[in-house]
């Protein structure tokens, strides 16, 4: 380990980490399936504003998103946040939904938790603007409340979108819900941690850590995002690991 990557692990929080490799599961598994038999059903779409999704581009895509008026939330925003960074990431770093600052800058994890998230990835020498970063949903729900079921079932027709044009090599879950709602499972966050998923929509390879915003306030999870950081840099770097 060298010195700035050092200077970046004690950004996050840590001073000293040995690597453990037992701590983490290299090999892939098979998607978790529902852990609820009575998932929520996914609402009907309008087809006149979703059905052409696949047939749009970057730009034709970010432009649909910013005048979507699917659910109630367009009646609250300030405006959409349709994510940033380079739309040819190797890796994509889904989160929850914007606050009230990603909401008024129009970018995601911004504030303390963007400047942690920021941490976290020099950590394992990446830049935010190498990564992809997005949310489920991509407007702001009211006093940060958790997104409803079928916000998000209308608003991931544009993550799965944005997946399909990106086309990374592996998405890094954030939080429990981010993961919950992805892999459609009610599994707590430390049973999806350390483990090899796919997200079935786009068949692309997953796995799941802390949100920084958990980590501001349990620094003593640090140490445990940091093992879900290597395990994300070993599937990067080796992608066989994730067939």
């Amino acid at each position: 380990m060298d010195s700035r990557q050092q200077a970046y692990l004690q950004a996050m929080g840590i001073d000293i980490w040995v690597q453990r490799d037992a701590d983490i599961q290299v090999n892939a598994i098979p998607l978790v399936t529902a852990a609820n038999p009575q998932a929520d059903p996914v609402p009907s779409i309008n087809p006149s504003s979703s059905d052409d999704l696949s047939q749009l581009d970057w730009s034709a895509l970010q432009a649909r998103v910013s005048a979507c008026t699917l659910c109630e939330l367009h009646q609250g925003r300030t405006q959409t946040v349709f994510g940033v960074g380079n739309p040819r990431a190797e890796l994509l770093i889904i989160g929850e939904a914007p606050g009230a600052e990603e909401d008024r800058q129009g970018e995601p994890f911004v504030g303390r938790a963007g400047q942690l998230l920021n941490a976290m990835l020099k950590a394992i020498r990446l830049q935010r603007q190498e990564v992809y970063i997005a949310n489920i949903l991509k407007c702001r729900p009211p006093n940060n409340r958790d997104p409803k079921p079928e916000e998000a079932a209308l608003c991931s027709q544009y993550l799965v979108r944005q997946i399909e044009l990106i086309q990374p090599k592996l998405i890094l879950a954030l939080g429990r819900i981010a993961a919950q709602r992805l892999l459609q499972t009610d599994m707590n966050l430390g049973k999806m941690r350390g483990q090899l998923h796919r997200y079935t929509l786009t068949d692309t390879p997953l796995i799941v850590t802390y949100h920084p915003a958990d980590l501001l306030r349990t620094p003593s999870d640090k140490r445990k995002a940091w093992q879900d950081l290597i395990f994300a840099q070993r599937i990067l770097g080796d992608p066989a690991k994730a067939v």
